[in-house]
């Protein structure tokens, strides 16, 4: 069975929110639309964002780093949403493996909210109903889109490609060998959840300074006497410029 996922690559990304505004973008007008902001410039703020970045900082004083970590709805192989929906609003489509929500179906009672151990279900608090990633159904499959267009707004938005997409189940795709050969890994496996986005481990890279390198070099154009002059038969501004 195909299963159609996400592979984010922590080494690479800059925390720069490209995802989460060409999400949320694509989204409201699309097919998952609408997504509602509340209150976005007054002091409690809410709004429906199928894809959040989370930055904290690891290590200790002074050796510290900054993680950016997106996150969004897994579109896990087994998701515990599915199970608990009283109305089976949400469904796990066969076909590739992408969770959905069927709007007319849902009554916003969370139920899927509470199952999902990553927190990625969104309420729209003004149509009432969870809304979550969709992978950009309806872009991927878009036929009057070019073929090399057909990937969610995220991964085409992101400019250091630190996402990936394509189908985990095939060994010989760009995120299957992305995740074998770099040591991807899934979120929280412990959950038994069997997430299908995959994450790729940030690699701890030497900066190798060389003596010579430490020392001060002044630019040659700040340097008395070797400043780029005009001849004195060369026009000046008052004859080259009309006032």
């Amino acid at each position: 069975m195909t299963q159609l996922a996400l592979v984010i690559d922590l080494n690479v990304c800059v925390g720069c929110h490209a995802c989460v505004t060409s999400c949320k973008e694509w989204n409201t007008s699309g097919a998952a639309g609408f997504m509602a902001d509340q209150r976005p410039y007054e002091a409690d703020p809410t709004g429906t964002f199928f894809n959040r970045v989370q930055t904290f900082e690891v290590g200790e004083y002074p050796n510290t780093q900054t993680v950016h970590f997106p996150k969004s709805c897994l579109h896990c192989e087994d998701p515990p949403c599915v199970p608990v929906c009283p109305t089976g609003a949400s469904y796990k489509r066969e076909s590739d493996g992408i969770v959905l929500v069927d709007y007319d179906r849902c009554i916003g009672c969370k139920y899927c909210s509470w199952a999902c151990p990553y927190g990625v279900r969104e309420l729209d608090e003004k149509q009432r109903v969870m809304k979550k990633c969709t992978l950009c159904v309806d872009r991927i499959y878009d036929r009057s889109l070019p073929e090399a267009e057909r990937k969610p707004a995220c991964v085409m938005a992101c400019p250091t490609n630190a996402r990936l997409f394509g189908d985990v189940h095939d060994p010989d795709s760009q995120v299957s060998q992305a995740i074998r050969d770099r040591g991807g890994y899934a979120l929280m496996p412990e959950w038994g959840t069997n997430p299908a986005n995959h994450y790729l481990p940030r690699r701890r890279t030497e900066l190798t300074i060389l003596p010579d390198e430490l020392q001060r070099a002044d630019n040659p154009l700040k340097v008395d006497g070797k400043l780029p002059k005009p001849a004195l038969k060369d026009a000046s501004l008052d004859d080259t410029t009309s006032w």
